[in-house]
C-alpha cells in the first residue's frame, strides 16, 4: 500500500487517536530498531513508521490543505521500502556536545561503511543520503538515511529465515551484531 492524501487521517481524527496510539507506535519502532555499539541506532522504516511521521508533521505544522499534505507525502515517501530493499534512518548519538563534535569529525564517511550481511551472501553496503549530502569536510551528520538494496538471492534467503548481521566497518567505529529474530521477522516482510 502506498500513502496517499485520502489514506491519511484528518487533523481532527489524528488528534483523537494520537495519544492512545503512542504506546503501540513506540513498540513498533523499538521492534524495528537495531543498536550498533553504544552510539549508532538504525530504525528500519516501513509504512507504519512513515505514515506516523507524516501524520505528526501535519499535526505539528497544522497542515490541512491538499498541496501541503502532498508535499509532506513527497518528502517522506522515498523512505518507504519498495520490496527489494530496506530503508532506514541512522542516528549517531553522543549525549555530551563536546564528545559529539569530536566523534562526528572522526566518523566522516561512516554512513557509507554500514552494511547488512545475509548468511551465505556478500555484504550489502548502504546507499546513503540519496536526498542530499549530510556531511562536510569537518564532520558527518548525526542523522543519515540509508538504503540497503538486496539482490534476489539474498532477499530469498532472508525470507527463508537466514540470519542477518548489521554492521559497520568504518575504521573508527568497527561494530556488528546479529539482528534479533523478532526484528528480522518484521524486516523480512519488507522484501518481496
Amino acid at each position: 500500500m502506498t500513502i496517499t492524501k485520502d489514506s491519511l487521517l484528518t487533523l481532527e481524527a489524528y488528534a483523537k487517536i494520537r495519544k492512545s496510539s503512542q504506546p503501540g507506535m513506540i513498540a513498533h519502532r523499538k521492534l524495528r530498531t537495531v543498536h550498533l555499539g553504544e552510539h549508532i541506532s538504525v530504525l528500519f522504516e516501513d509504512e507504519t513508521t512513515i505514515r506516523r511521521q507524516i501524520q505528526e508533521m501535519l499535526h505539528i505544522e497544522k497542515i490541512f490543505d491538499e498541496e501541503g499534505i502532498q508535499s509532506e507525502i513527497d518528502v517522506y515517501a522515498p523512505l518507504l521500502p519498495d520490496g527489494s530493499n530496506w530503508k532506514a534512518t541512522m542516528l549517531i548519538e553522543f549525549p555530551d556536545v563536546h564528545e559529539r563534535k569530536r566523534e562526528l569529525a572522526r566518523l566522516i564517511g561512516v554512513e557509507d561503511r554500514m552494511f547488512v550481511e545475509v548468511e551465505g551472501h556478500p555484504r550489502i553496503y548502504a546507499i546513503a543520503d540519496e536526498d542530499l549530502d549530510r556531511e562536510n569536510e569537518e564532520k558527518t551528520s548525526s542523522v543519515h538515511f540509508l538504503r540497503f538494496e538486496f539482490p534476489p538471492a539474498a532477499r530469498e534467503a532472508v525470507r527463508a529465515g537466514a540470519s542477518v548481521k548489521l554492521g559497520c566497518d568504518h575504521t573508527n567505529y568497527p561494530a556488528h551484531g546479529v539482528i534479533a529474530p523478532e526484528t528480522l521477522a518484521s524486516l523480512a516482510g519488507d522484501l518481496k
